[in-house]
């Protein structure tokens, strides 16, 4: 599923237009990014925390011509799920 059908299907559920539904996500994708910047993390109970980490420079490989090529630093998130999601997630397996 990418952003444009999760925003339908937000819309759907919340009985708001499209419009309001993509302006929803993209004021949560901004704020998200604002507050793992400033805070270096986001706790949302039972769904998970994203965290700021930062990638090392490293050496990589173009997969085309084989080339070795320095990868610069950058700052990455992490994703660790929370219990409550994970329970939905794996409900009715054992």
């Amino acid at each position: 599923m990418n952003k444009t059908e999760f925003t339908k299907k937000l819309a759907s559920r919340l009985s708001v237009s499209v419009k309001e539904a993509q302006q929803f996500m993209n004021v949560y994708q901004e704020m998200l990014g604002e507050v793992i910047l400033d805070e270096g993390n986001m706790v949302c109970q039972g769904f998970g925390t994203f965290s700021l980490w930062q990638q090392t420079e490293r050496m990589g490989r173009n997969p085309r011509t084989g080339t070795e090529v320095l990868i610069s630093a950058r700052n990455s998130i992490k994703f660790k799920p929370g219990k409550e999601l994970l329970d939905f997630l794996n409900r009715g397996e054992k």
